[in-house]
């Protein structure tokens, strides 16, 4: 992150900025439908500029609060906000200046530790109940983080409301299917994920015939792969290329505006990397910043892609 009062572009941390700074960006549309600005709090990743860009065809005005530390600066084509995860109290003053009664929470972010949060005044009082968020998983982190959020006056939606064409549907999306045995593990995969959801793990497990051989945790999905692909370098592990499945659905209970499992080209050239067969989901339950890139990767790389049924959207 960036020094105290500091954006790390050389700003003051806070600073409205963007085309014409709270007007609309170029790339948007009139708002025909009367709606209040849309908030996106933007995280690391492609995902933020997809939301942004679906609202706006839509119609949607949007304004971006980026993350110091996570959100990429390329989002500063967007009206935006620089702010640090602990200037609760400034960034929601900033935001009901300008209108915006609808938030959405999208990207990639580390589990912060607290003595980098930067807290202003409204988040030191809140230090306790902040303290007690972080003594449990991630669900539990940014559900309460979210409370807090709409206890400011905000209402918080979904990426997959917002943005439900970036949703990925049901069925084999690329070139290749699954077979019987794929199926059996990806039915496996999703057995587990499910009974794991009450302890707040993650949303990702990779089965290989029959066998549960990897859980995602803390570290996240890509780490996950790593692990796996390590384990088949060192021989614990002794499957051939070409085998296995990589199987990503939201925990049960899980709050879907926060932290709904996603995909793109980068997840599957690294199942590929590590030797799997393909790639499982919850049909309505993960969202792609571009499925057509997705699925011409799979392809490239020899993996399937499935969409199973689940929830839904």
């Amino acid at each position: 992150m960036g020094l105290p009062g500091e954006d790390g572009h050389g700003r003051a941390a806070g600073a409205a900025c963007g085309p014409d700074a709270a007007g609309l960006g170029a790339s948007q549309k009139p708002n025909p439908h009367g709606k209040a600005p849309l908030g996106i709090v933007a995280g690391g990743g492609s995902f933020p500029a997809a939301v942004a860009e679906a609202a706006a065809a839509d119609g949607r005005e949007v304004v971006l609060f980026l993350i110091q530390g996570f959100a990429d600066p390329a989002l500063e084509r967007w009206p935006h906000h620089w702010f640090r995860l602990g200037s609760l109290g400034s960034v929601t003053s900033w935001a009901k200046a300008r209108g915006v009664r609808e938030v959405v929470m999208v990207g990639a972010l580390t589990r912060p530790r607290m003595r980098d949060l930067g807290f202003d005044f409204t988040m030191l009082r809140l230090l306790p109940r902040i303290a007690r968020l972080f003594r449990g998983g991630d669900n539990h982190l940014l559900s309460g983080v979210l409370g807090l959020v709409s206890e400011q006056g905000f209402t918080l939606v979904g990426a997959h409301e917002v943005a439900p064409r970036l949703l990925l549907p049901q069925g084999v999306l690329g070139a290749l299917q699954p077979t019987e045995t794929q199926e059996a593990d990806i039915a496996r995969g999703l057995d587990v994920i499910r009974a794991l959801g009450p302890f707040d793990v993650g949303q990702g497990v990779i089965v290989v015939d029959g066998l549960v051989a990897a859980v995602e945790a803390a570290e996240g999905t890509d780490q996950m792969l790593e692990r796996y692909g390590e384990m088949r370098r060192s021989g614990r592990l002794r499957f051939g290329t070409g085998k296995g499945v990589l199987v990503k659905a939201p925990k049960p209970g899980q709050d879907r505006r926060v932290d709904l499992p996603s995909l793109g080209p980068q997840t599957v050239t690294r199942a590929a990397e590590v030797g799997l067969a393909g790639i499982a989901f919850e049909a309505g339950g993960a969202i792609v910043p571009d499925a057509q890139a997705l699925v011409e990767a799979a392809d490239a790389a020899g993996l399937f892609v499935a969409g199973i049924g689940g929830r839904g959207a």
